[in-house]
């Protein structure tokens, strides 16, 4: 059989497995609590699954490889540089927000955030920031675009439409149980798929003389390919790019498309196995970015070509070096990374409407409303938000298509985590974090990476000004990258946190104490009074 028909028959498997599992979790949602978080619900093992693979999305299968077949060696700093910063960023606020957020029975982020900081305004902000990943979202729709021409050769748009159908159906069901039970299940075949890309790498599979003999292929091509550094690209032309990679990443674990999963494992006991186990699973999944390398060697340069994709890297290495049935079998794998994230992605989005919008600001004003009639009223409208979501993420895919997925998706998660990193990350460690602080942390940190990563600022407006020229002009030139612009936002929007904290009124203290209680027997109610 052809690629495209051994492709067919394991997709119709894939699908019919995960709408069988969005059935399931249909089955298990009992309200719209259910429906957002799942809390208390999955032990560590299989939660620790189900978040590397929600936090290894079609960027690390298809864009990471991508970036390593464009820029070489340089690239793989970012293989493991990322996990570290992802998983020591959920070490820092864990046990904070995975305890207080489930006292105050908090189901996004945005919610944690209003109701550590005593604010609707800030949860209505965060909330509002939050859209912008829908281009997080729509980078993940473009890699199953991208799979879906690769080994079905659908058409691009009913390859899009497709994916967005899949996910539609299973998430719409389940919500976050559908969410979780097939992130677990594709985090197991995606760790096997990481495996195997490593076990092709260290071999150096399909190039004569292995390993050595890809280095050396490299270094004939582009003599930048094997250089720790790679000056032809702001990504990773200084050490500064490559220190930016853990920096960046702290508050990515934290995001409410990953943070919510916080609230579904059973007990707080459970958390440092959790997170034991999850950055194993981590690490192991940021090494497919080894496969842009031996794509570079096996296939020279012809998915730069015009009319090629460095994105295609991964699967095209696949259908070189495998069995036709198995480079098909593979390709489900890769898919199965891509919808692991962009469920999440779908259920954290939907609950920006939900939940911080319509349960937290526009039902406490309908006291008409009895309190059943309201969560039936949520689950719905959770359920029409997935519809929304998906249809507005699968305009802007088609708009970026030919955008490296990597890149795509740093524009979403950019400035939100240059937003979190004052209010969520220093607001984890430090009790004097204060409302207002909050406030400037937030915006004073999305603010740095829209006007760093859309070059605002002209260095020529500042020449003869010096040392200020000389900044700027640095400044500038770090545009292009979407991971210096968040570390660099990230640090504004800390130290501003501080600053305007340190200046301003404290919280109540009894609400400080509740929020950093180590106590278990702290009660959701004493919180609430404390807030109120």
């Amino acid at each position: 059989m052809s690629l495209i028909t051994w492709s067919w028959l394991f997709l119709i498997l894939y699908i019919g497995a995960m709408l069988a599992i969005g059935v399931l979790g249909q089955r298990r949602v009992k309200h719209a609590d259910d429906f957002a978080t799942a809390r208390g619900s999955y032990g560590p093992v299989f939660l620790a699954f189900a978040f590397a693979a929600t936090t290894a999305s079609g960027a690390t299968f298809l864009g990471g490889p991508a970036l390593a077949y464009s820029f070489g060696f340089a690239s793989v700093w970012g293989n493991f540089l990322y996990p570290i910063g992802v998983y020591f960023g959920v070490l820092i606020s864990m046990r904070l927000i995975a305890r207080s957020g489930n006292r105050f029975g908090n189901r996004s982020i945005p919610e944690y955030l209003g109701d550590r900081f005593q604010s609707d305004g800030i949860r209505v902000i965060v909330s509002v920031f939050s859209l912008v990943l829908f281009f997080y979202l729509a980078g993940q729709l473009v890699s199953g675009l991208v799979m879906f021409e690769v080994m079905l050769g659908m058409p691009p748009i009913w390859a899009l439409i497709v994916t967005s159908s899949v996910l539609l159906f299973y998430v719409v069901l389940g919500g976050a149980h559908a969410d979780i039970l097939t992130d677990g299940a594709q985090g197991v075949m995606m760790l096997i798929l990481a495996v195997v890309v490593i076990t092709l790498f260290v071999f150096g599979i399909g190039v004569e003389g292995g390993l050595s003999g890809l280095v050396d292929n490299l270094r004939n091509q582009d003599e930048h390919l094997v250089k720790p550094l790679n000056v032809t690209t702001p990504l990773y032309h200084s050490w500064w790019s490559i220190a930016c990679i853990v920096l960046a990443h702290l508050p990515l674990g934290l995001l409410p498309h990953l943070g919510n999963k916080l609230w579904a494992l059973k007990g707080i006991d459970q958390q440092r196995s959790f997170i034991k186990l999850a950055f194993i699973f981590g690490i192991t999944l940021g090494m497919l970015g080894l496969a842009g390398l031996l794509a570079r060697g096996v296939l020279d340069d012809a998915l730069l070509q015009s009319g090629a994709n460095p994105n295609q890297s991964l699967p095209m290495l696949f259908i070189e070096l495998f069995p036709t049935w198995l480079a098909a079998l593979i390709g489900v794998g890769i898919l199965a990374a891509i919808m692991s994230t962009a469920d999440g992605l779908v259920v954290s989005s939907s609950q920006i409407i939900a939940n911080d919008l319509y349960r937290r600001t526009l039902a406490p004003r309908m006291t008409h409303i009895t309190p059943e009639r309201q969560d039936r009223i949520e689950l719905n409208i959770g359920r029409i938000a997935t519809v929304f979501t998906l249809v507005i993420c699968t305009v802007i895919a088609w708009f970026l298509i030919e955008r490296n997925i990597a890149l795509i998706v740093w524009i979403g998660i950019g400035g939100m985590m240059a937003a979190f990193a004052g209010p969520l990350v220093l607001g984890a460690l430090w009790k004097g974090v204060t409302r207002r602080g909050a406030y400037a942390g937030l915006i004073a940190g999305f603010g740095t990476f829209v006007v760093l990563h859309m070059q605002l600022v002209n260095p020529v407006w500042f020449e003869g000004t010096g040392l200020l020229h000389i900044v700027i002009t640095w400044l500038h030139g770090e545009g292009p990258n979407p991971i210096s612009c968040a570390a660099i936002g990230e640090g504004v929007g800390v130290l501003m946190t501080y600053i305007v904290s340190k200046a301003t009124a404290p919280l109540p203290e009894d609400h400080v104490n509740a929020v950093f209680s180590n106590d278990p027997q702290e009660t959701e109610n004493e919180i609430q009074q404390s807030y109120s």
